[in-house]
């Protein structure tokens, strides 16, 4: 079932190592399907490199059932879940424990957007949502999560394409995007865009990036107008 998106979703997992975002078991990777009713994810505590396709779980987008799988989900299912059921945008997602990124979830801090690099892909601060409450915590943990995070982009008005990622207050990053491949990207970036604000932040608490550099970098990319890159595959 779903085999093409597990090879997909194993080899973003596998990504997230070779990129160095990841070490032991800490991140997961899902996709969902094309029809949106299922989802194929990592399952629970297994080393990646034991990682294969056959491993991955599908799981019902609407009940959370498992329909295929023999091993237990990523216990950040639920997570994946809500946003999925709100955003029909996001096709796959990621969640790493990247050492950049868990700083500003640690300090409660957005990833401020201080530089071109962070502008060709994040239209703005990445932010970083509020602590859950101890209710949240102790009663569906991961489902209240997915909620916080979605609360969070609610009250900034965020359009998930156009910053695709956030990081939830003393937990660390999630990313998506529009496959598997994707999500892994923009969670790379988003840990190395982390990398460099920190030691801005340390050289300059004051930095700050002028809204029209912010502006045009993400929009010569990402716009109806955009120039950068070619028409066709090189």
């Amino acid at each position: 079932m779903l085999e093409k998106l597990k090879v997909e979703v194993c080899n973003a997992n596998l990504e997230l190592v070779k990129r160095g975002v990841v070490i032991y078991t800490w991140g997961n990777v899902s996709g969902i399907s094309a029809d949106r009713k299922y989802m194929v994810i990592k399952p629970s505590g297994i080393k990646y490199d034991n990682l294969k396709p056959e491993h991955m779980v599908v799981v019902d987008i609407k009940t959370g059932v498992i329909v295929d799988g023999n091993l237990k989900p990523s216990s950040d299912t639920k997570t994946h879940l809500e946003l999925y059921r709100k955003y029909l945008e996001i096709k796959a997602i990621v969640h790493t424990h990247s050492t950049n990124a868990v700083a500003f979830a640690q300090a409660g801090r957005n990833i401020p957007a201080l530089g071109t690099t962070h502008a060709d892909y994040f239209y703005g601060d990445i932010p970083c949502t509020r602590e859950l409450t101890e209710k949240e915590v102790t009663n569906n943990y991961e489902e209240n999560t997915g909620k916080v995070i979605i609360e969070t982009l609610s009250i900034n008005n965020i359009q998930p394409l156009e910053i695709p990622g956030i990081v939830v207050k003393n937990h660390g990053p999630f990313a998506w995007g529009e496959n598997p491949a994707n999500a892994v990207y923009n969670a790379v970036v988003l840990e190395k865009v982390s990398e460099m604000a920190l030691k801005t932040l340390a050289l300059n608490p004051y930095s700050k990036m002028n809204h029209y550099i912010l502006e045009k970098h993400y929009l010569r990319k990402h716009g109806k107008d955009a120039y950068y890159g070619q028409d066709c595959s090189v």
